[in-house]
């Protein structure tokens, strides 16, 4: 009931030292994560919460197989980190790292597909699959995971990460549990948009429906209502659209890098309007979201 990882998924992390780290470490680790090893060059040899350090990514990939990476370096060693990942075989990599020139992430994103790997960001929380495993910050300390995040039939993609676990959590209180939540990244460019990541729920037989949240800005919405329709995807999809009122105030940004509107086409009535003629819900306010999910499911 998962797509991208699940409990035996082999995670590395890059930059594991570092003071965010340790704590994702920490939090990977009480949930459940199957961490591997972390990679800070210069301090093989150290343990952080008793995950041992290398050097660098192939002296672990030498030694056992690694599924996931992921990367919480500063934004300068980012690129580096992220093509020594995809160079040594790692096919997911989850970079949390944010302020990473748009011209290097393109360049991660096209090695990435060259190599047959998947990149989720630049700028996000990563993945979580409840009661399975997490990659990155989604949802904080385990604690808190496991009350907001329930094992169940519903995919979540979110642009933003905090309301990646709201959603979630509002989901999880109308007691619908979700299958995998993805924090794809603010950035205008990322490593896997929606309609990116579709093929994977869709080919999930415990996914049932999806629900995303969006912002106004960017292409993401009409490629997802593209891609619906010309797949005739088998999933119910419900929307939350955020930042209606930047309709009247062009040129503002909301929130992230990514939504810079541009055009009509990224202005929030234009994209309700697309994701409504391709068969997707729009809900007025995220707690109308899991009433919306059950009707739809009923509807299937």
């Amino acid at each position: 009931m998962s797509i991208l990882i699940h409990r035996d998924t082999a995670v590395i992390i890059q930059g594991i030292t570092g003071r965010e780290a340790v704590n994702l470490t920490r939090e990977g680790l009480d949930y459940g994560t199957k961490i591997v090893g972390g990679v800070t060059p210069g301090r093989a040899g150290r343990d952080v919460y008793g995950v041992p350090v290398y050097d660098c990514v192939r002296d672990i990939t030498a030694r056992q197989h690694v599924d996931g990476s992921i990367v919480t370096v500063p934004p300068r060693f980012t690129r580096d980190a992220v093509f020594e990942a995809i160079e040594a075989g790692v096919k997911l990599v989850v970079v949390v790292t944010e302020r990473i020139p748009r011209g290097e992430v393109a360049q991660m994103v096209e090695l990435a597909r060259l190599r047959g790997a998947r990149i989720i960001g630049p700028n996000c929380l990563g993945i979580l699959s409840p009661e399975e495993a997490k990659m990155g910050g989604l949802g904080g300390p385990a604690v808190n995971v496991r009350r907001a995040f329930k094992k169940g039939p519903i995919g979540v993609m979110s642009r933003s990460g905090g309301m990646t676990t709201e959603i979630a959590n509002t989901l999880s209180a109308g007691g619908l549990g979700q299958s995998t939540a993805v924090s794809i990244g603010g950035d205008a460019i990322i490593g896997s948009t929606y309609a990116e990541l579709m093929p994977l729920f869709e080919a999930d037989p415990e996914t049932r429906a999806i629900v995303i949240y969006s912002e106004p800005g960017g292409r993401m919405e009409a490629e997802l209502a593209d891609w619906v329709r010309e797949h005739r995807s088998r999933l119910p999809i419900v929307a939350f659209m955020a930042g209606r009122f930047m309709d009247e105030m062009p040129g503002m940004r909301f929130g992230h890098a990514g939504t810079i509107v541009e055009g009509k086409a990224d202005t929030t009535a234009d994209k309700i309007a697309r994701m409504q003629a391709a068969g997707i819900s729009v809900a007025e306010r995220i707690e109308d979201i899991p009433a919306l999910v059950q009707e739809r499911l009923r509807g299937h």
